[in-house]
């Protein structure tokens, strides 16, 4: 099949002939075609664009750094923008968390979370090689990253090449404890590294929430059996939850932290991995065998660093969580007046994330309403895109209550559409 363009996109099925239409600009919480047309970002551009696209200060930080030190090697070097960055957001972030390690995606992130772990029990000379996993997580798209995931039409392709892991079941509403009990059954058994979990809000896996006493639970029992506990807040951070963190909820701090999307406010690709001391030092000695075996060419970059700097600045300088709060009260309403129309099913919210399911036989990702509600939102110039019958909606701060009428009114004629 021959196409006009040789761009081959990302989670896209080019034999189904969709339309790939071409961005020129974007501003605040809209990007615009070539054609000028004006299209509302209702998914913050896959969850990473916080504030708003080209926010002033981040592009002018993102100029300002260009103009000095484009990129260095980071290993064993360093540059200003990566150590004012990690002194200001540990400043930002739970004790004991101490160190940072710099990738470029939530998927190394997690990669290096991973490795993290197990390398700390190898140091140690006590390894541990079981890894804990919840239930229709996603952790993105490497290898490992794929280990730690659900079995399925993601990976299925892969699965020779994924390593074992132990799975505990999702707690669903009402079901919470088996949830729990499974989780304490598995880390009472020998071997288990490390529990890696989204907290509250499994995203790719279909917006599937829980409450955050689940959450405080788990990882009390990981405690209680010195299994490490690895906070996934690649969608979750930067405030999508209603806090900077998920786990701000749940009054936890975890062994180890991954953070991306957000935080360079969505404009550039940066990655970080927080440990506490226990396992930097670990990986600590005079043994050059024992260091930490992970990079990348472009590990710290400094442009994506000073972009990240210029977010954490306007976490500190301006009234991000009241803006958070508000968009939260309004995607509410929304949802209530979503709610009563045939066919939507489970509507739920935390945060700034607000999803409901088409009810019907299909469900999952593959399922067919989701192109079809696609090409309608486009339509209407709203860009949204279903998890195949979960419709969620997760807009960048910044958006004002005329857009998100906008969205709701392309939801209502969605579902209108498809009755």
């Amino acid at each position: 099949m021959s196409r006009a363009s040789p761009v081959w996109h990302p989670f896209t099925q080019h034999g189904l002939e969709e339309p790939i239409p071409l961005v020129a600009r974007a501003e605040g919480a809209a990007i615009f075609l070539a054609d000028g047309t004006r299209v509302i970002d209702a998914i913050s551009s896959w969850w990473v664009t916080t504030h708003g696209h080209n926010h002033p200060c981040i592009t002018a930080a993102i100029a300002e750094q260009a103009h000095k030190l484009d990129q260095i090697i980071f290993a064993g070097w360093t540059h200003e923008p990566a150590e004012r960055l990690a002194r200001d957001l540990l400043a930002m972030m739970p004790a004991p968390l101490a160190h940072v390690f710099f990738s470029d995606s939530g998927s190394t992130s997690v990669e290096v979370a991973l490795k993290m772990a197990l390398g700390y029990w190898a140091n140690r000379a006590a390894p541990r090689h079981r890894i804990l996993v919840l239930e229709h997580s996603y952790h993105g798209d490497t290898i490992g990253a794929m280990s730690v995931g659900a079995r399925g039409v993601f990976n299925q392709a892969y699965a020779a090449l994924l390593f074992d892991v132990g799975t505990v079941p999702f707690p669903c509403e009402g079901h919470e404890q088996a949830s729990l009990d499974a989780l304490e059954a598995a880390c009472r058994a020998d071997n288990v590294a490390a529990f890696i979990v989204e907290p509250l809000v499994l995203g790719a896996g279909g917006m599937l929430m829980y409450p955050a006493w689940v959450l405080r639970e788990m990882r009390r029992i990981c405690a209680h059996h010195g299994v490490l506990f690895i906070a996934d807040e690649v969608m979750t951070g930067w405030g999508r939850t209603g806090t900077l963190l998920a786990c701000e909820q749940a009054g936890v701090a975890p062994d180890l932290l991954c953070l991306a999307k957000g935080l360079t406010g969505g404009s550039m690709p940066l990655a970080v991995t927080l440990a506490t001391p226990a396992i930097f030092d670990a990986h600590c000695s005079t043994d050059p065998a024992r260091q930490f075996f992970h990079s990348s060419s472009y590990t710290a970059n400094p442009i994506a660093c000073a972009a990240a700097c210029a977010n954490l600045a306007i976490w500190r300088e301006e009234p991000v969580l009241e803006r958070i709060g508000e968009l939260a009260r309004r995607e509410a309403g929304l949802l209530a007046d979503l709610s009563g129309l045939p066919g939507v099913a489970n509507p739920r919210q935390c945060g700034t994330i607000a999803a409901f399911d088409i009810a019907g036989p299909a469900s999952g990702y593959l399922a067919d309403i989701g192109l079809r509600l696609r090409r309608i939102f486009r339509e209407r110039n709203i860009l949204l895109r279903p998890l195949g019958n979960t419709v969620y909606i997760m807009p960048p701060y910044c958006i004002d209550a005329p857009d998100l009428s906008a969205i709701k009114s392309a939801a209502i004629h969605a579902m209108t559409a498809i009755a």
